[in-house]
């Protein structure tokens, strides 16, 4: 038996693989799998500041490239607030409506699934 981690969509799984002892000419059997769900690792601390109530939230899943707007930043509607990588595009994720940055709820290289929130506004 040969043990793996093995990482999917942000999800980490501890997998255990049964491998067949046979070397005759026969097709070998199917491999079986166990797979078990790991902890997920523990949260980049955020930075400071009190949530908004205009959310920003990741229109796709993908990883944090780069964070543009700081925590108590002015932003107009349109203005980017980070930079979401996904399949290998940087797309800008911008202010909804103008206000000014309440918190910023993740770091760079953070993987978010779609509709993450990542941000607030005031």
């Amino acid at each position: 038996m040969k043990n793996y981690t093995i990482t999917v969509n942000g999800n980490v799984y501890d997998v255990t693989v049964e491998e067949n002892g046979s070397t005759g000419a026969a097709a070998p059997a199917p491999r079986k799998m166990a797979a078990a769900p790991k902890a997920a690792p523990a949260a980049a601390p955020k930075a400071a500041g009190a949530a908004g109530s205009i959310k920003v939230e990741a229109p796709v899943a993908g990883k944090v490239f780069k964070i543009e707007a700081n925590v108590g930043a002015s932003v107009k509607r349109g203005d980017t607030i980070l930079i979401l990588e996904a399949m290998k595009m940087e797309n800008p994720i911008v202010a909804p409506e103008d206000g000014t940055v309440a918190s910023i709820d993740v770091a760079v290289g953070d993987a978010v699934e779609s509709g993450a929130v990542l941000a607030t506004l005031n």
